[in-house]
């Protein structure tokens, strides 16, 4: 207070009273804001996690884009086996029906219940006919069988006896 009691006359002179006062606020408010960031800091920091949050958004699309392509492959993986299971079951349905192995492409359904009634419908439309059984007519002809096997098989390796 000694200072305002004496007349300022230069510029000089209120300069330096300026310059003592400013002195006194700046160190009063760097103690205050001791430990705060400055703007430069601040901006370097926004810029840091502006990238940091790109890579990540990058990161996330990638991944979103892995787990569609999975979804779609399970999807068609999912439809694959329920074709398998389905012509099993036609086949399994058709053989215990007593129809012809070339039936089953006519029997219609998606579940057991529908492929059987599919496949009496195909039966009482062609009806059954009995299997052939193996070999049927060789029992008698063993013999001339095997001789004509021994025929053939010796022509393929040479020997004309």
């Amino acid at each position: 207070m000694a200072e305002l009691e004496k007349a300022i006359t230069t510029q000089e002179e209120l300069n330096e009273v300026l310059k003592e006062r400013l002195k006194r606020a700046e160190e009063k408010y760097s103690k205050k804001y001791e430990g705060f960031l400055s703007p430069e800091d601040v901006e370097g920091i926004k810029n840091d996690y502006e990238q940091k949050i790109t890579k990540l958004n990058s990161d996330v699309k990638t991944a979103n884009e892995k787990a569609a392509k999975y979804d779609t492959d399970i999807a068609e993986r999912d439809a694959k086996i329920k074709d398998y299971e389905t012509s099993e079951i036609r086949s399994k349905v058709a053989r215990d029906m007593g129809l012809d192995y070339n039936a089953v492409q006519f029997l219609q359904g998606n579940d057991e219940k529908s492929i059987k009634e599919s496949a009496e419908a195909l039966k009482n439309l062609i009806g059954t006919k009995p299997a052939a059984p193996l070999a049927q007519g060789y029992e008698n002809q063993a013999g001339s069988l095997n001789a004509e096997l021994s025929k053939l098989a010796n022509e393929l390796v040479g020997n004309t006896n």
